[in-house]
């Protein structure tokens, strides 16, 4: 007889460990699968942004602000039996060079406000006061003192050892092959190269391959890898007090253009490292290196902060982001294979949406109705004329 689980989740990056954690102390029995090592795949690649500031008013703007409470509760629950994960109360900085683009900022700003979001009108004057070595010549912008940041590997390792603590499994280097599925075509585990995994339902947190997992199941999601690269320098004395980032980021993160684009963004880490982004574009799992997005991501910092031209970059890596088609993750309940869950598409916004995300995948796990609407995440949203799961898991 095949070993028998509560919940399977299928991936141990921060979505997969936040998920694994909040149904193992909720004392469901848990095990979570991942086809590589820890950290192995966008978890290990990102800067571990934990935004408000780029999210407009609606269904993603409330996740990331429910999300916001729960990292820093996490932080309380967690760190002094498991160790910090770095996080960083520093707020968010948003500019923009010209009086138009202020004035579009300040739209927006007002906007998130209504919703929620602490904002702060920053005149050129302040700017200087936020960041000394910012440039000179910008109109002016928004500080968003809800902005964190923390480091995305650690964090994940953290929930990961709280979960194994309340009882999950985590299982490395076990790839998931086929979705079970009965008579009903309710699924019932997951096949591996080490055999069947039963399970009562299976959470599919498989970051950049999750669209190839829900095919494994019979259900379409098209989410497919978007490509980033970030630059990393030496150590450096304390330069960059918050994550900065030019107001054009707003667009990136919004279009589905599949070429290369950027807008820069800097921010300092506890290790003394510069952090500097951001680039994207849709080029599948490639991991070639681009030196036309090097380059943008050097200018663009140095246009920033022209203090950086005399530091030393120390390393490029890249991450696949689990991009969806209208910018919003996946997360609930599939009609279409009762039994599976879903828990990805979160692109860039996965670090900060994780807790959240975790949470509601529990309680829909659990059949109870979620905190948030699941509809505007719905699975089935994609494809005309199929049903929008329902809230809670069948």
């Amino acid at each position: 007889m095949p070993e028998g689980y509560d919940v399977v989740v299928i991936g141990a990056g921060i979505i997969g460990a936040a998920c694994a954690y909040a149904c193992a102390r909720r004392g469901l029995s848990v095990a979570v699968l991942e086809r590589g090592g820890l950290v192995s795949g966008a978890t290990g690649s990102g800067e571990g942004n934990l935004l408000v500031s780029d999210k407009s008013p609606g269904p993603e703007l409330a996740l990331a602000l429910h999300s916001n409470r729960r990292w820093q509760e996490l932080d309380a629950e967690l760190s002094d039996r498991y160790g910090d994960f770095e996080l960083e109360r520093k707020g968010g900085l948003m500019v923009t060079r010209t009086d138009t683009g202020l004035a579009a900022l300040a739209g927006f700003a007002a906007g998130q406000a209504d919703a929620g979001v602490t904002v702060e009108r920053v005149d050129p004057d302040r700017l200087r006061e936020l960041e000394p070595e910012i440039t000179d010549g910008l109109a002016g912008g928004v500080f968003y003192p809800q902005d964190m940041q923390l480091m995305p590997a650690r964090a994940a390792v953290v929930l990961l050892a709280a979960a194994r603590d309340a009882g999950a499994s985590v299982r490395l280097r076990t790839e998931v092959t086929g979705v079970r599925r009965d008579g009903t075509g309710r699924v019932t585990g997951v096949l591996t190269a080490g055999g069947v995994v039963a399970a009562g339902q299976v959470v599919n947190a498989a970051g950049a391959w999750a669209g190839q997992i829900a095919g494994l199941a019979g259900a379409v999601v098209p989410v497919t890898p978007r490509r980033g690269f970030i630059l990393v320098t030496e150590p450096v004395a304390p330069l960059v007090r918050h994550k900065v980032y030019v107001a054009d980021y707003l667009d990136n993160v919004a279009s589905g253009d599949s070429d290369l684009q950027s807008s820069a963004v800097v921010e300092g880490t506890p290790s003394g490292t510069i952090l500097i982004g951001a680039t994207r574009e849709l080029v599948g799992f490639d991991p070639t290196p681009n030196p036309e997005a090097v380059r943008r991501l050097a200018y663009g910092a140095i246009a920033l902060f022209p203090v950086l031209a005399r530091i030393r970059v120390m390393r490029l890596y890249h991450g696949f982001r689990p991009f969806s088609p209208d910018h919003l993750p996946v997360i609930g309940a599939d009609p279409r294979a009762p039994g599976l869950v879903h828990a990805h598409g979160h692109e860039g916004a996965g670090i900060g949406l994780a807790p959240a995300t975790g949470e509601l995948v529990a309680q829909v796990v659990l059949g109870e109705r979620p905190e948030l609407d699941l509809r505007p995440f719905s699975p089935t949203r994609f494809v005309p004329g199929e049903e929008v799961a329902d809230d809670v898991a069948a």
